[in-house]
């Protein structure tokens, strides 16, 4: 064993180490990455031959996170790890974006890279460190790849630029990027921001990729000591340079005519495209013997139609190139046409269609109660959260026909993105959990941001007043090598997205820019280009605000009829228990009389409890209140209360005033007449009266009621002397007396024999 260590600061004093040749040593690449007390193991595996027929980069990146690299069990019955959670698909993702470009266009072999977090710290984000680990990994051994790469996340916190801040500093961040790049070029961004400006967001930039350089800088030197310099010979694809230029020289003029058509509709371009190419096919001699030596009729096939596929590229892009002229007319800085409609459903608590282009999004608000909120268990985020965002993108969207199955990694991606376009724009406070649904109906480019455009309208249509709209639009790039020769392409089509060079989605409001998300897959890309593109978002975002503004400029003033009215109520911590009752029974109670739904949560930080009550109704809210109230209130002397008779003894009547309170009610303070017995006082349990808190004895918190002070007083009545408890006299002397007792001293009492005096003092107690 002869592992190699490599060492990188970090600029606030922290250091990522990487270490090769000590763990899973079977693998084609593996290093072990720490910062702290966070390890990661990468590992990567690839196939020495490509499937049959394969004729792309078939990548599997699969980022893990252990439970016990924390020191937690795994939630459910099964106590173990299971499908991965949305932060382990939204990282896998971050690293594949990435790595994806940079292996060689001819490489096919099945390549799988796995990242594992096995130690972790409460403090540090791992899935910084996941870029970085995939890459040293592909850097040792012999898989063939044009990297190096680094990820690093950048925040700026208190107007000072962080690397790979901690969670807490990312909490208080006004940008926070995840940045991946080679030593040369960015080629992957995605984060979210407070409004803040294209220059603010260059900057950021700047600053991730001058520490990216270092992070490519050690591995270079690791992939050296340890001996993998040179990369494995393949040989993926079959080609024949004259068959190459056979189509291009029959299909180019063609395509190139198909492509400076202008035509909006994209099926009749994918169908002309089509033709063309069949055309060809249908046009092809017999195969040669000496090209049956060298290929089979089906590889010819397959070399026709990658062949076809870059004439098609090379097409449209010199159209837009030469002529200005895009696939579907447009200009390069034009937003396709806009319409959208709010209110669209009745049924949903708000309703919105946004429709770009081809691109359609039917976008749903929903309104809930603390009980609706997403709870969160993964390894190092145990939270809630009120604001939720889900994106679907059935088959049919694009006229695919086959079943929809399941929620896939595109679907987590763009939906997360949407999501934190808009959640910096929700506002604080709020009362309802949140939940948005956008299911794209057609798509030919950019459905995420037709789900951002979207989710505004069903927020404003619900009734919730965001702090400012937001709107998004994806950039796209079009460059000649070397990017001699650029075109920066605004609101970009399916097309131009799959035949570009870069897609750059930027979402924001008036003020600035909330998120943003870009994958590049050209060598090069200067700043002067990353300028030009964000200029050019600014100016199709605000575009499209217009156009929201006028279909509707603000929030509802009231929600919708159907929409759960809420209430919230702080009371004090200790009351808590009060209001839930032994086993729930009083909070349940109050909901099953009052038709409501109630929650209640701790503040631990304020130290009070926080309770939420929900209804369709505002009178079943105002009975379900009052009766919380009741619970938390305080007993104050000389209050009136509304009592219910709980029990009936000789002497009095216990009456529950409050919930949970009750208080004795004399037979003296029944009424200005004197009641020989309760009997006369015609009470019985269960009846309702107005009583009034006479006194709260302070030593032992008990409660004196009275009904007849809230009679009027009869005319003359002469209230009874009261005698001293302890100045009685002495008493008659009895059979079996045992002598006069001294003044106070009532002498032991046998068990049992306490009389009435006991079912008192015991009731009151309790």
């Amino acid at each position: 064993m002869n592992p190699i260590k490599k060492t990188i600061a970090l600029p606030d004093g922290r250091e990522i180490t990487i270490e090769t040749g000590k763990l899973a040593k079977q693998a084609d690449g593996a290093v072990e990455v720490r910062m702290g007390n966070t390890m990661l193991l990468a590992t990567v595996c690839s196939a020495k031959e490509a499937g049959e027929g394969v004729d792309f980069m078939p990548l599997t990146v699969e980022y893990k996170e252990k439970y016990a690299s924390i020191g937690r069990y795994p939630g459910g019955f099964q106590k173990r790890e299971g499908r991965a959670s949305d932060y382990e698909i939204l990282t896998s993702r971050l690293v594949d974006r990435v790595l994806r470009p940079l292996f060689p266009d001819d490489y096919h072999a099945d390549t799988f890279v796995n990242v594992t977090l096995y130690s972790a710290d409460a403090d540090d984000a791992p899935d910084a460190l996941a870029g970085i680990a995939a890459s040293a990994a592909l850097a040792c051994s012999d898989i063939p790849f044009n990297g190096p790469i680094s990820e690093v996340r950048v925040a700026r916190v208190d107007g000072e630029w962080v690397i790979n801040p901690t969670f807490a500093q990312i909490e208080k961040a006004d940008i926070e990027l995840m940045v991946g790049a080679t030593y040369d070029n960015i080629m992957m961004v995605e984060g979210e921001m407070d409004e803040v400006s294209e220059a603010e967001l260059l900057e950021a930039l700047k600053v991730a990729h001058a520490e990216i350089k270092k992070h490519c800088e050690a591995q270079l030197e690791l992939m050296k000591e340890a001996g993998y310099e040179n990369k494995r010979t393949y040989c993926h694809e079959i080609n024949d340079d004259e068959l190459r230029a056979d189509v291009k020289a029959k299909c180019y003029d063609k395509a190139y005519a198909i492509a400076r058509t202008g035509t909006a509709d994209k099926h009749w371009r994918a169908e002309e495209f089509g033709k063309i190419r069949d055309e060809y096919i249908e046009s092809l001699p017999e195969m040669t013997e000496e090209q049956l030596e060298k290929y089979t009729p089906e590889q010819r096939l397959a070399m026709v139609k990658r062949y076809y596929h870059d004439v098609e590229k090379e097409a449209m892009r010199r159209c837009v190139l030469d002529e200005g002229i895009r696939l579907d007319g447009r200009k390069t800085t034009e937003i396709r046409p806009i319409w959208c409609e709010v209110d669209y459903l009745p049924g949903p608590h708000g309703a919105a269609v946004f429709t770009r282009g081809e691109t359609q999004a039917l976008v749903t608000t929903t309104l809930g109660t603390t009980l609706d909120e997403k709870i969160v268990d993964d390894v190092l985020n145990q939270s809630k959260e009120r604001f939720l965002l889900h994106y679907n993108f059935p088959p049919f969207s694009t006229g695919e026909a086959r079943p929809q199955r399941g929620v896939g990694r595109r679907e987590i991606g763009h939906g997360n993105l949407a999501h934190r376009a808009l959640k910096r724009m929700f506002p604080e406070g709020f009362p309802y959990t949140c939940r948005i649904v956008s299911d794209i109906l057609e798509s030919n480019g950019s459905s995420s941001m037709a789900t951002v455009c979207g989710g505004t309208l069903s927020l404003l249509d619900a009734g919730v007043k965001m702090k400012r709209p937001v709107a998004g639009v994806a950039m796209g790039l079009i460059s000649d090598p070397g990017a001699v020769k650029w075109a920066v392409l605004s609101d970009i089509l399916g097309d131009e997205d799959h035949l570009g060079d870069m897609d750059f989605k930027v979402t924001g409001t008036t003020k600035g820019i909330t998120a943003t998300q870009m994958d590049i897959k050209c060598d090069g890309l200067s700043y002067e280009i990353l300028a030009k593109a964000l200029d050019q978002a600014r100016d199709g975002r605000l575009h499209i605000l217009n156009i929201i503004n006028e279909t509707i400029p603000e929030a509802r003033e009231d929600y919708k009829p159907h929409v759960p009215r809420l209430v919230t109520i702080e009371i004090p911590k200790d009351m808590i228990g009060a209001v839930i009752g032994p086993q729930g029974k009083v909070i349940q109670g109050i909901q099953e009389e009052t038709g409501t739904h109630i929650s209640i949560e701790e503040d631990e930080e304020r130290g009070i409890g926080i309770v939420e009550i929900a209804s369709a109704d505002k009178e079943s809210i105002d009975a379900a209140l009052a009766k919380i109230k009741a619970i938390v209130a305080i007993p104050e002397e000389g209050e009136v209360y509304e009592g219910t008779v709980r029990s009936i003894l000789d002497f009095g009547a216990f009456v529950e005033f409050m919930p949970g309170k009750d208080g004795l009610l004399h037979i003296s303070e029944i009424s200005w007449d004197r009641l020989d017995s309760m009997e006369a006082s015609g009470l019985k349990e269960g009846d309702k009266l107005q009583v009034k808190l006479i006194e709260i004895d302070k030593k032992t918190g008990k409660y004196r009621l009275s009904t007849r002070v809230l009679t009027p007083k009869p005319e003359g009545y002469v209230e009874r002397e009261q005698r001293p408890r302890g100045d009685r006299g002495p008493r008659p002397r009895r059979e079996g007396d045992r002598g006069p007792r001294r003044d106070g001293d009532r002498g032991p009492r046998r068990d049992g024999d306490r009389g009435p005096r006991r079912e008192f003092h015991k009731k009151q107690e309790d």
